[in-house]
């Protein structure tokens, strides 16, 4: 009897069991990254495993006046051909919320090559010549964080959003604009007053919770008012950007808790209703350098004594978010130079770089004359797959009803890999037409691949009806699924 064979008898011995009480999920045509285990109900020599961005390099360096070593809480933003990057200037550590602190802007035609443009918006050290946005209006350039409203109502001129500030001021003021570059407060009062704030704080345009969404600082022990156990994180919701919900913690399954310095949560460009969090993990106190190898880096003597690498986790909204891997999503690199306090923070946001690629930044060498940016690659919805063995594995999807024609994956495999499909009716039986007998078998590496059955691709006759999929796979991985 062949592996596959034994496979799918135990498989079909379990459906029952597995779909018993079982409410359909609604894909209709979402795309799903395997991210976490919304789709999955049982696999068999199958998981899903996070893969490792592969380094690019350092992109820009902030080496100038009024940026400098601890230039940080960084945005990238990408607006149809630009890429706009977004980050605090500060030369010289000092107290949080001082006017030493700008917002600086970059700018990029590829995402890979930037320049800081001289926009001749401030003076700073007697010459308008710099790329500054935002300056002498402290807190709020400490950790200003803005975004491009999706909002299909948002107001023309207001096509930018930012928020920034902290408790010293009552906390988070908004700022809009129309170009990205010349900025306005929304209104003298501050919009949000209960957090602590003493982070980066994202807000977004949520397409699948039709609001806009803010996360921000808050402690574990302390809630939304004192700096007591563990940096974490609180989320309120607004129809206006003016008036905000009344927050709630966010909770983090059973995985223990960790400082998360920044969080990062964004919308998933190509699946925005999944929410990314690709954030800075703190370990306090965690001493890599000694003294004398911080003064041969020339490292301020303030930020040798912890470390930071780059952590991943996903939200499909509410006060939930799911920690399915707790092991760093970016490692600190070869060098004594990147096991520093407060560096290997990701800038908030992933985009596209190409038809396959997206991109992600992180700020490196915290602290020190070669503070930098760094880009790091991935394939598109490559930062998790279902992943199986050269020995074989299956994957048995939850029920769901979709709406479409067709159904797109994006995967690879080796040379001797290969997948198969079957889509099962509510009751776990193989749909005639449709069984893994039928599946044509896919050998390949494409971010899009229509899967089909004796070369017939049109499952329009199964939209609105409960299935499920049963897929086989072999030396490959399974990125993303979408019903078109």
């Amino acid at each position: 009897m062949t592996r596959l064979l034994i496979i799918y008898l135990v498989s079909c011995l379990m459906i029952p069991f597995s779909l018993a009480g079982q409410t359909p999920l609604e894909l209709n045509d979402n795309r799903e990254l395997f991210v976490d285990n919304y789709l999955i109900d049982k696999l068999y020599e199958v998981e899903i495993k996070m893969h490792s961005p592969v380094d690019e390099g350092a992109v820009l360096y902030f080496d100038e006046p009024w940026d400098g070593p601890f230039s940080g809480y960084m945005t990238v933003i990408k607006d149809d051909n630009i890429y706009r990057l977004y980050y605090r200037g500060l030369p010289e550590a000092g107290k949080d919320g001082t006017d030493n602190e700008v917002t600086c802007y970059a700018e990029s035609k590829d995402g890979i090559k930037w320049y800081k443009p001289n926009l001749g918006i401030h003076t700073i050290q007697g010459s308008k010549d710099n790329n500054v946005i935002l300056a002498n209006i402290a807190p709020v350039t400490h950790n200003f964080s803005p975004f491009l409203d999706m909002n299909p109502n948002a107001i023309p001129d207001q096509k930018y959003k930012g928020l920034g500030g902290n408790e010293t001021i009552g906390g988070l003021l908004a700022f809009v604009s129309e170009d990205g570059i010349h900025w306005k407060k929304l209104q003298d009062d501050v919009v949000f007053k209960k957090g602590v704030f003493d982070s980066q704080n994202v807000a977004f345009w949520s397409e699948s919770e039709k609001c806009y969404v803010l996360y921000f600082r808050i402690w574990s022990d302390g809630g939304f008012t004192e700096y007591k156990g563990f940096r974490s994180v609180g989320r309120t919701t607004s129809n206006d950007f003016i008036h905000w919900s009344e927050p709630e913690a966010m909770t983090f399954g059973d995985s223990p808790l960790e400082h998360l310095y920044t969080q990062q949560t964004s919308p998933y460009f190509r699946a925005p209703h999944i929410y990314v969090a690709i954030g800075g993990r703190f370990m306090p106190e965690r001493q890599v350098l000694t003294e004398e190898q911080a003064k041969e880096l020339n490292v301020n003597p303030g930020y040798f004594k912890d470390c930071s690498d780059a952590f991943f986790m996903t939200s499909r909204g509410g006060n939930v978010y799911d920690r399915t891997f707790m092991e760093a999503f970016i490692r600190p690199g070869i060098g004594l130079d990147n096991w520093v306090s407060r560096s290997n923070y990701p800038a908030l946001n992933v985009v596209q770089t190409s038809p396959t690629e997206l991109s992600i930044y992180v700020n490196q060498n915290y602290a020190q004359p070669t503070a930098h940016l760094h880009r790091y690659s991935l394939r598109l919805d490559g930062f998790t797959s279902l992943s199986a063995p050269y020995k074989g594995g299956e994957v048995l999807s939850k029920a769901f009803t979709f709406s479409g024609k067709e159904l797109e994956i994006n995967y690879s495999t080796s040379a001797a890999g290969e997948l198969k499909f079957e889509i099962q009716d509510e009751n776990g039986k193989p749909i005639p037409g449709f069984t893994m007998d039928d599946s044509d078998t896919i050998i390949g590496n494409e971010i899009s691949r229509i899967v089909t059955w004796k070369g017939n691709k049109n499952v329009e006759s199964l939209a609105s009806k409960t299935i499920r999929l049963r897929i086989f796979m072999k030396d490959a991985d399974l990125y993303s699924l979408k019903f078109n």
